[in-house]
């Protein structure tokens, strides 16, 4: 089997992934910012990092997974313009902050539990990691590497990039980063302009506030991972993942402030999803096309042709690679609904199939087949290539259903290739790319309705009303599901 390599968006290559405690893995993906329902655009990271997360584990790694909950608010940069995320939206909802928080928090595991995606190990929320962040502002201070004006406290950029590779990550030279740095209210108070906020003085009618050693304040937005990666994956670990969105300013500044604070660069892998466009075009509030996770799964937005199953979604965003842009549209989701409801259905007639002797092993036939399924392990231990699993997948599903027809034998691969391909397909299937069957949730509706109804039906021969009992079963025939009367009163049922 071939080692696992990473594409490491420091170094800007594939580098083999060895893991800093052997056995062991540390990864840190940040969370939503929970002012608002999550949307199209936050599936992409968190299903990407379910799946690094589950090869990981397949590989025998025991994966400590953070994804951090920011209840804090989201502060792009500094000043009224980047007024507290949270704090505004509570206003408008007539909310509490954190009864804001907790809805759309709720609202975000629903979405995530419709997509599948196992829980991370530890979800911390920057609220509950203050003195965290408090204490790590401390010690880049006393470094010399920030300075308090007027109960804000700013990272000096400059001095660090001095002696450091500040913008690496994103590939921004000092110089470009002055330029571009946006005007905002406050950049007076900063010694230079490409300067970051570790903490805000609050204003009187700023909600969420804490006290600290600079006044009453509230945290920047960059330190808040810096604290809750240092606290629970140590100083120094494996992964951290995020989209390509957040390489600059976020997660340059954490390398910067967690390098200075602990005194080592933070991680040893970064790993970055490409974004999300809709027919073609950036997604975004200001184009008018964001489109909520709840609307995908309902088809209420006037984008939509029709609602689209989670498991839709999460099948067509593995139909890419996780480093390319990723284009939705109706045609595109409608064609990976088939495609899904395709592999699904094969899948299913692969696990009923039994291998019998036959026909004589086709030789070529089962040398493909071996080199299909081999092919699965090489393909994931190449930056994760969930594509081009699939691609052999539909290969091989060609040839399920030639089996199931009986245009060719099971027989015609050998036994041992034919155990290994129902094994790999559904190690691959469930356990890795995490994909259930789309009609599941249908069948549980329905089972729940014939269930009903066969209660009713109970109820109504038990008071020996026979017009109802008859009526139920004749009209179930007429849509081609029948009702047999078991012994002891019980009934069954099965579509015909």
């Amino acid at each position: 089997m071939s080692e696992l390599k990473v594409y490491n968006s420091y170094s800007r290559q594939k580098e083999v992934f060895t893991p800093i405690t052997p056995g062991h893995v540390g990864m840190y993906v940040c969370g939503p910012t929970v002012s608002g329902e999550s949307h199209l655009g936050h599936a992409r990271p968190y299903v990407t990092f379910d799946v690094v997360f589950r090869y990981l584990s397949h590989l025998g790694y025991k994966v400590r997974y953070v994804r951090n909950i920011t209840d804090a608010g989201h502060f792009e940069e500094e000043g009224r313009e980047a007024e507290d995320k949270i704090s505004k939206k509570a206003m408008l909802e007539r909310l509490e902050p954190m009864e804001l928080v907790q809805k759309y928090t709720n609202l975000f595991h629903w979405a995530m539990e419709q997509f599948n995606t196992l829980r991370p190990s530890i979800e911390p929320t920057a609220t509950g990691h203050i003195v965290e962040q408090i204490g790590m502002i401390q010690e880049i201070i006393k470094a010399g590497y920030a300075y308090e004006v007027n109960g804000s406290v700013y990272f000096d950029v400059k001095k660090y990039a001095a002696s450091h590779d500040y913008g690496k990550l994103s590939g921004r030279v000092i110089d470009d980063l002055l330029e571009t740095t946006r005007d905002l209210d406050g950049q007076e108070e900063k010694r230079d302009r490409a300067d970051f906020a570790l903490w805000k003085n609050a204003a009187p009618e700023h909600i969420m506030r804490w006290q600290s050693p600079w006044g009453v304040g509230f945290p920047g937005w960059h330190i808040e991972c810096s604290a809750m990666a240092t606290k629970y994956l140590g100083s120094k670990f494996d992964i951290h993942g995020g989209g390509m969105d957040l390489m600059f300013p976020h997660h340059e500044s954490e390398i910067a402030q967690s390098t200075i604070c602990n005194h080592e660069a933070p991680v040893r892998y970064w790993i970055h999803n490409n974004m999300i466009t809709i027919n073609g075009k950036k997604m975004g509030k200001s184009y008018g096309n964001q489109i909520t996770l709840t609307q995908m799964f309902s088809g209420d937005n006037p984008i939509l042709e029709k609602a689209y199953h989670p498991m839709v979604i999460r099948f067509f965003i593995l139909q890419t690679h996780y480093r390319s842009t990723l284009d939705f549209g109706n045609e595109a989701l409608q064609a990976s609904e088939k495609g899904l409801r395709r592999l699904w259905d094969a899948y299913e007639h692969l696990k009923k199939l039994n291998w019998e002797e036959t026909s004589p092993v086709n030789d070529e036939q089962d040398k493909k087949v071996v080199r299909l399924i081999s092919e699965f392990d090489e393909f994931m231990n190449d930056d994760f290539s969930t594509a081009k699993v699939l691609a052999n997948m539909f290969e091989l599903v060609s040839m399920i259903n030639s089996m199931k027809d009986k245009a060719i034998a099971v027989s015609s691969i050998s036994k041992e290739t034919f155990d290994l391909m129902q094994k790999q397909f559904t190690v691959y299937i469930e356990d890795i790319l995490g994909l259930k069957s789309v009609t599941e949730a249908d069948s549980n509706k329905l089972q729940g309705i014939m269930q009903l109804l066969i209660d009713i039906r109970k109820d109504a021969k038990g008071k020996k009303d026979f017009v109802t009992s008859d009526m139920i079963r004749n009209q179930l025939a007429k849509l081609g599901i029948s009702l047999k009367d078991e012994k002891g009163g019980e009934m069954s049922w099965t579509i015909e």
